[in-house]
């Protein structure tokens, strides 16, 4: 398909873009995506760094899932005032899963045990939604929605599938590393 598709450019009024293939997360095109699951995710502020982490400004939990009895592993990632996300002294834990059953905030309890006492919790669900085609006819291109880890591999992976579907071939970063020391030299 050769269509050109108008693009309001967000953040700039009413500009609109002609392109000839659109990449978009789901929310943009919710008729061409479908539900899959969801994904309980709480952001928690803290007064102290998480118990047995040595005192670490930041971390990363992974809880897995059969210490659980779950099919789906719970992670914790904190973040604190060194890296300039909170006021001094404050730690910012956020923990998620894939929601397995009716009760998604007991599901993710082992992780906020973890963190007592906790001084504020704000918890969210979200639908994960994935493209129900892969978009080479239409030449639209969507990612899926984040789903629950926290150390963006999965991310990582939906970028490189997309790059395939819009391209035909996989991104090649040996390429990248010689397109790189061609302009910069050898590092």
């Amino acid at each position: 398909m050769n269509e050109e598709y108008d693009v309001i450019v967000l953040g700039t009024g009413l500009t609109i873009a002609r392109c000839k293939q659109l990449i978009c997360d789901p929310s943009y095109v919710k008729d061409r995506v479908e539900k899959v699951g969801q994904v309980i995710r709480v952001i928690c502020i803290l007064s102290h760094p998480i118990k047995n982490t040595n005192d670490a400004n930041s971390c990363q939990i992974i809880i897995p899932q059969n210490q659980v009895n779950r099919k789906s592993d719970i992670y914790v990632c904190m973040i604190s005032f060194a890296h300039n996300v909170a006021a001094q002294g404050k730690y910012i834990a956020i923990v998620s899963t894939t929601v397995e059953t009716k009760e998604p905030e007991k599901e993710i309890r082992p992780a906020l045990e973890l963190l007592e006492p906790i001084e504020q919790k704000f918890v969210s669900i979200s639908d994960l939604l994935v493209p129900k085609d892969l978009g080479t006819e239409s030449q639209i291109f969507i990612s899926r929605t984040y789903d629950a880890t926290t150390h963006f591999e999965t991310t990582c992976d939906d970028i490189k599938n997309i790059y395939k579907r819009m391209t035909g071939s996989e991104f090649d970063f040996e390429e990248m590393k010689r397109k790189k020391n061609d302009i910069y030299g050898e590092d």
